[in-house]
């Protein structure tokens, strides 16, 4: 059976966070991505989301390279091609490198379109089984530690299973010292995105005292030879996340023993099919995994949802209610998180329906594509 795709129609969306957040790298309150769809001549739409953002702080990708590649290369493969199953996009994609986010970015609108198709929950088509997912907060850097605590005491009142704190040099084990001390029964983790080197192990290793959940990506983007060294030199669990952007990435990280833990950022590893084989390979080695947060509207969080539902998703992500980022999300119902629990949705495809109006008052520019 073939997956049948007549249109693809790309959105320009601008959304103005609540409030803004702040990691290593920089600041952001507007977000700025696109929405796309998949649509086949039976009435059904497929939906994505992509997660780059507008200046190349988390990786090369940027909105304007992400429209670049889809519209000049991923759409012309399909084009071209006949797909039988979501995981071809991935062969197909292959000859383009890397640019996951935008590869990402259509191929959750195929698999949602496909999960519409067979006419079941777009989880269910993953594999997933769990009917509940755990979910934590994350938490930019703040103006001071009271504001920190303040937040902090928010979201463990509202339930989440964890707490992530963004942290730097200057701003780490003292702000982490001082949460732990007010909330010592709430999982904390400390996430680096990149800020440190090897010169700073022994500030590292200072944090082995604080008994962490994890420390994130402390080290360069694209290293994995370092943080081998580091996790050989620390008991604190360290998670790999920027490093990771494909199997053979995880494969090399396990082999060198560079981390306990590792983040799947669906965006970040190109899409929902390699999300699903890194799972597999880290639960045939015994390796924690999550779901992190790209400061996604609706869409994008309900594929994240429908991944953390595979067995080896064994500790909260960072996939919060969409009230907690955002005044009006795009989809209907919103993603809610009751006691730091989201109930996985049992209707077709990403299980939301797309609030149009939300949809256009956002959207700034689209184009469609006829296939």
């Amino acid at each position: 059976m073939t997956i049948p795709i007549k249109q693809i129609k790309l959105r320009k969306l601008k959304m103005m966070l609540k409030s803004p957040f702040t990691t290593s790298f920089g600041t952001m309150q507007e977000k700025e991505f696109f929405v796309t769809e998949a649509i086949d001549g039976d009435g059904n739409h497929g939906f994505g989301e992509s997660v780059a953002f507008t200046i190349p702080w988390y990786s090369e990708e940027t909105v304007k390279t992400t429209h670049h590649v889809i519209t000049d290369f991923l759409i012309p493969l399909l084009k071209e091609n006949i797909l039988n199953h979501p995981d071809d996009v991935l062969e197909l994609f292959k000859p383009i490198k890397r640019n996951n986010m935008a590869k990402s970015a259509l191929e959750g609108a195929i698999w949602d379109l496909y999960a519409k198709q067979k006419n079941i929950p777009l989880a269910e088509v993953l594999g997933g089984t769990k009917k509940q997912i755990d979910v934590g907060i994350s938490l930019g850097i703040q103006p001071s530690i009271d504001d920190l605590l303040q937040k902090v005491q928010e979201n463990v009142k509202a339930g989440y299973k964890r707490i992530k704190i963004k942290i730097k040099p200057g701003w780490d084990y003292d702000v982490l010292a001082e949460v732990k001390k007010n909330f010592p029964d709430i999982p904390v983790m400390a996430d680096a995105n990149s800020a440190y080197t090897l010169k700073d192990i022994s500030q590292l290793q200072k944090l082995d005292e604080l008994d962490l959940l994890m420390i994130e990506q402390p080290l360069a983007h694209d290293d994995i030879v370092d943080h081998s060294k580091l996790q050989a030199a620390m008991n604190t669990p360290i998670c790999l996340d920027e490093s990771i952007h494909s199997l053979s990435d995880t494969q090399k990280a396990i082999q060198l023993q560079s981390c306990k833990i590792i983040n799947i950022k669906i965006g970040r590893v190109g899409g929902l099919s390699e999300a699903k084989r890194i799972h597999d390979v880290c639960k045939q080695n015994g390796i924690d995994v999550w779901c992190g947060g790209m400061l996604e509207s609706g869409i994008g969080r309900a594929h994240n949802i429908a991944l953390t539902t595979l067995p080896q998703f064994v500790l909260p992500g960072d996939t919060a209610g969409s009230s907690r980022y955002w005044e009006k999300d795009i989809i209907t119902p919103e993603v809610v998180a009751e006691n730091g629990v989201i109930t996985v949705p049992g209707e077709p495809g990403i299980g939301y329906e797309i609030d149009n109006d939300a949809l256009d008052t956002f959207t700034v520019d689209e184009e469609v594509f006829t296939l």
